[in-house]
């Protein structure tokens, strides 16, 4: 009797170590090589009763940043005396908009995402995830609505996009025809690929699909020389780059191949890309980016929304933001592993002297001196 018992404790207890350190190394994704883990460095700023600042933009005067939230708002940093003041708004019906994040609530607030300010007319142009391309003037207020659709296929996930002051186009992204924004994780893990990048000409009024296919099509960023735009393509942790002269012209191919999902893009003086990567890969995400079929049935379990973005990013929170050059090559990489100070980024944008960084999950930005 005591030899079974002692049997059945130690094959438990080998069971147990087993067992703990499979998940153990399941959710535990290590550094991208060459990292530099600083940015728990980073200092941030609070959004008051707001969750979610996707995108970060400054004005041509330099003022800001500027971001959007989770309730179709979008605020203006005002600095440490002022704080956060509101600046513009994505829809007219504000009067059930009082909740910080209310996801069902989306498509009557707007959920304002990619933002560019014009920088020589001073109009921002908005990406709203529900009413699709906005413009609100300098001085704020009401956004009006640009464009909703494509090919007469109405925008499901407006996402991201970029202008050419000289030609007066903007390039832009629909992540799906069919989820919108709150369903993000099912696109993802159901493997859809019906994501578009087109472009539009404000002085014909004329849209543009420019490509089709796109596994969440998601951050757009111009070269600096506007020989070329770059796509961020979510599902496949790939940037794409579309070629709008030279021989190339009209042709796409890989420009990067990352560890992880990029979300953002935004160029720097420089000409240099900094990505922001939503999450690295981790080994659960791996086999479903491989077998599209585990990411299908994922989403036939029980496990509910934060359960299953659990899963995908590796059981933990964290931050990483990595820069390319312009042939597309890694020349910077920074993280937060432990994600003591920032997680989940959305956008890096470098812009004063900084680093300021955006999340589409948490209350607050960050900002770091560059160097």
């Amino acid at each position: 009797m005591n030899s079974k018992f002692i049997f059945l404790a130690t094959t438990l207890a080998i069971l147990s170590i087993f067992f703990t350190f499979t998940l153990v190394h399941l959710f535990t994704v290590p550094l991208i090589p060459g990292a530099h883990d600083t940015l728990h460095n980073a200092k941030v700023i609070a959004l008051a009763g707001a969750v979610g600042p996707e995108s970060l933009a400054f004005d041509p005067n330099g003022h800001g940043p500027y971001t959007g939230v989770a309730d179709g708002r979008i605020l203006k940093w005002q600095g440490d005396d002022l704080g956060w003041t509101e600046f513009a708004y994505t829809s007219s019906q504000r009067k059930e908009c009082v909740h910080p994040n209310a996801p069902l609530m989306e498509h009557i607030c707007g959920r304002p995402l990619g933002l560019r300010f014009h920088p020589k007319t001073g109009d921002l142009y908005i990406a709203d995830a529900y009413f699709g391309l906005q413009m609100v003037g300098p001085d704020g207020g009401l956004a009006r609505e640009i464009l909703r659709e494509a090919e007469n296929e109405p925008f499901r996930f407006t996402n991201d996009l970029d202008i050419d002051e000289n030609e007066d186009v903007i390039y832009f992204t629909d992540t799906s025809r069919i989820f919108q924004r709150r369903q993000f994780i099912s696109s993802l893990l159901s493997a859809d690929k019906t994501g578009r990048f087109l472009k539009y000409d404000q002085s014909t009024k004329e849209v543009k699909v420019l490509m089709k296919g796109l596994a969440f099509a998601n951050g757009v960023a111009l070269s600096k020389d506007s020989s070329f735009v770059l796509v961020a393509e979510t599902g496949s942790c790939k940037i794409l780059r579309y070629w709008l002269k030279g021989s190339k012209a009209g042709s796409s191919d890989v420009f990067a191949e990352l560890p992880g999902f990029p979300d953002n893009i935004r160029r720097n003086s420089k000409g240099e890309f900094w990505v922001a990567l939503h999450s690295k890969k981790g080994t659960i995400t791996n086999w479903a980016l491989s077998n599209p079929w585990v990411g299908k049935a994922l989403l036939k379990t029980p496990l509910n929304y934060k359960q299953l973005h659990n899963l995908m990013v590796g059981g933990k929170p964290h931050a990483a933001a990595i820069k390319l050059n312009e042939e597309g090559k890694t020349i910077e990489v920074l993280e937060d592993s432990e994600g003591k100070t920032v997680r989940f980024i959305s956008e890096v944008e470098e812009k004063n002297g900084k680093l300021w960084i955006g999340s589409v999950m948490m209350p607050f930005i960050g900002h770091r001196n560059l160097g």
